[in-house]
């Protein structure tokens, strides 16, 4: 009875002492801030490890990397990596499953292990087996990861887990709003496939992502050099015709004559006396 007449007593002076704090920031001007149900719940990602993702066809994205909250890295470990990450074979053992959180992983990076082209096909009726090629195909592709860890090991094996990229602000061009700088979800496969019609050039896949305050200076590089690699630069037809129109403007000379020795040697030719007709008066005089 006593303890709860102590709790109760508790809570009066916490509400009371509330109380008056509100009352000193009203007397003093000053009007509480006003809380909004409805707005979104901004939580900073404690998990998040700054480094950089990328993507097979050269696109960089520098920011904090995160997996889903609590979730690690599942890998098929069929080799036992002792001593640095030599490569030593397991002794008979089968293959195992290992969890690994990303805050021990230094880098991420992708092998192709096949790819090719698959031919489209299709069900003609949805009770029956019988299939029917549509005349397209899409691209095919599988791949293998090899993580390797802060201590130097190096597990290779599929991998399937979602990774999100949430890009540094670019304080250079301005403060970015929360809309801009929202996290980027890339997904990597232990098959992939394309939509029909489309190359294995147009197949897209996250070819690297690397971890640590290092990797971001490494990446911030990577990705000026995407940049200017995008910019288009004129066309070999047109400089091409340039040069060509340059050469034509050279080679044209103007057209002067010049006189030789012998033209000199020769007589100028004489000058033919202008013989008026004369009228019949003129004549009779």
């Amino acid at each position: 009875m006593g303890a709860m007449l102590r709790g109760v007593r508790w809570t009066i002076v916490a509400g009371l002492a509330m109380a008056w704090a509100v009352c000193d920031r009203a007397q003093a001007g000053e009007e509480p801030e006003a809380l909004n149900p409805f707005d979104a719940v901004k939580q900073a990602r404690d998990d998040a490890i700054p480094g950089y993702l990328e993507m097979s066809d050269g696109q960089v994205f520098v920011g904090n990397i995160y997996m889903t909250r609590d979730k690690r890295l599942k890998m098929e470990d069929s080799s036992r990596q002792v001593g640095g990450g030599d490569g030593t074979a397991d002794d008979g053992s089968e293959k195992r499953q290992r969890e690994i959180p990303l805050r021990v992983v230094k880098q991420i990076e992708a092998k192709v292990e096949k790819e090719w082209v698959e031919k489209e096909w299709r069900f003609k009726e949805l009770a029956l087996d019988e299939k029917y090629y549509t005349g397209r195909t899409y691209p095919v592709r599988k791949y293998v990861y090899t993580v390797t860890l802060k201590d130097g090991r190096k597990i290779t094996a599929p991998v399937a887990e979602i990774f999100y990229v949430k890009p540094f602000r670019d304080l250079e061009s301005g403060s970015r709003t929360d809309e801009e700088n929202e996290p980027i979800r890339f997904m990597i496969h232990k098959r992939d496939k394309g939509e029909p019609g489309t190359t294995l050039k147009a197949l897209a896949y996250v070819k690297l992502i690397k971890l640590g305050e290092d990797a971001v200076e490494e990446g911030k590089k990577k990705a000026a050099i995407a940049a200017k690699g995008s910019i288009k630069t004129p066309s070999k037809r047109k400089s091409a015709t340039k040069s060509k129109s340059s050469e034509d403007e050279e080679n044209i000379k103007p057209s002067v004559k010049t006189t030789s020795e012998d033209d000199e040697d020769r007589p100028a030719p004489k000058k033919k006396a202008n013989k008026k007709k004369l009228t019949k008066k003129q004549e009779d005089m």
